[in-house]
């Protein structure tokens, strides 16, 4: 059944806005604080009937149906010039800035074919407040980074999003041929550099060809689809326990600001292959017999291929230093945080210093 959203949601007590808060896991009225579970803002939504579907890769990648197409809510979408993301809003919130690097140069971004609507999601879980002490504590703990930084990175707003990911499911079954070795020794007699006669181990390799099969099944490989935050801050703050996702629910958006994907399904499907290709070939080379091997050649064959279109939920900091940007990134879900920050040559020169004075103190001691 399909769950049909609203573009507002209304508090059942005294009819005002409600907006999903993360720590109550529910609709939360401005107003007079009266909470309501998200389903209520839906027509026609049963919990019982929504199941998380799992679509097949190679008919998708002909073609995507419409009736799975656009966000079940009236939503706006601005395009950063900047750091070229895509923002969807509710219509009424559209921001000035860009969530994602700060810039002004938004612009409004209409679409030519409304976007693969995700079908599940991880609700945002961690509050604000709970975030910044993250945060603060994290920033102290960066020894190099400058003092002002500390307290200055805080003082810019701690933005709540859900970012755009694919996941992909596929069996493969691979064959594959290797040389083989095992590591032998041979005493050798050499000559040291005063003339003397000596003898040495010497490590040897007997190769011997070998050859096995692999049977693995691939369960949710996550290809990020986001433009607006730094792909090596995703990476860090994964994996995103997609056993624990939800189906869609427009609900849950409400209040926040989502990142459209524009890292398409084909391209995310191409990548999420090269990235199980590479998997696969470890997971060969662990079966090779011996103590080394070369020449290991794998030949996967995939089947069962599916994919899904989830959305993610992350806090964000962006803020600039001396002209050059930084984020900080703390998973929505787990509380997982990764971040750039700038160093302080001072303490830099510092740290080298004492190291010297250290070493210098050490060899004194030595030669006394």
């Amino acid at each position: 059944m399909e769950a049909t959203a609203k573009s507002k949601y209304a508090c059942p007590a005294c009819g005002a806005e409600a907006t999903w808060n993360p720590v109550k896991g529910a609709l939360v009225c401005g107003f007079c604080g009266t909470t309501s579970p998200a389903t209520v803002a839906l027509t026609g939504f049963s919990q019982s009937e929504e199941t998380i579907v799992e679509h097949d890769l190679v008919t998708a990648l002909r073609s995507i149906p419409d009736s799975a197409r656009g966000w079940n809510a009236q939503r706006a979408q601005v395009k950063c010039q900047s750091c070229q993301a895509i923002s969807v809003f509710e219509e009424r919130n559209v921001g000035q800035r860009c969530d994602f690097c700060g810039s002004s140069a938004l612009i409004p971004y209409t679409e030519v074919k409304e976007s693969f609507r995700p079908e599940s999601l991880l609700p945002l879980k961690l509050s604000e407040s709970q975030v910044r002490d993250t945060i603060r504590v994290w920033y102290g703990s960066r020894w190099f980074a400058p003092n002002r930084l500390k307290h200055g990175a805080l003082t810019d707003t701690v933005k709540g999003l859900y970012v755009p990911y694919w996941t992909f499911d596929a069996r493969v079954h691979a064959t594959w041929t290797a040389m083989s070795g095992d590591y032998y020794y041979e005493t050798q007699s050499y000559t040291d550099s005063k003339g003397q006669r000596r003898t040495r181990q010497v490590r040897r390799v007997r190769w011997y060809p070998s050859a096995g099969s692999l049977e693995h099944f691939f369960d949710d490989e996550l290809v990020p689809a986001s433009r607006g935050v730094h792909p090596e801050l995703l990476r860090k703050v994964e994996p995103f326990p997609t056993g624990e996702l939800v189906p869609y629910d427009a609900a849950f958006l409400s209040g926040w600001v989502v990142e459209r994907y524009q890292i398409d399904l084909p391209a995310a499907a191409q990548a999420a292959r090269a990235r199980m290709v590479a998997k696969t070939e470890q997971l060969c080379a662990a079966q090779v017999p011996g103590d080394t091997h070369r020449d290991l050649r794998v030949n996967p064959s995939f089947s069962a291929q599916t994919f899904k279109h989830i959305l993610a939920p992350l806090w964000l900091v962006t803020y600039d230093f001396h002209g050059k940007s930084y984020q900080c990134v703390v998973n929505g879900f787990t509380g997982t945080i990764a971040g750039e920050y700038p160093k302080s040559w001072i303490k830099i020169t510092l740290a080298v210093l004492g190291g010297l004075a250290l070493l210098g103190l050490v060899l004194y001691w030595l030669n006394r």
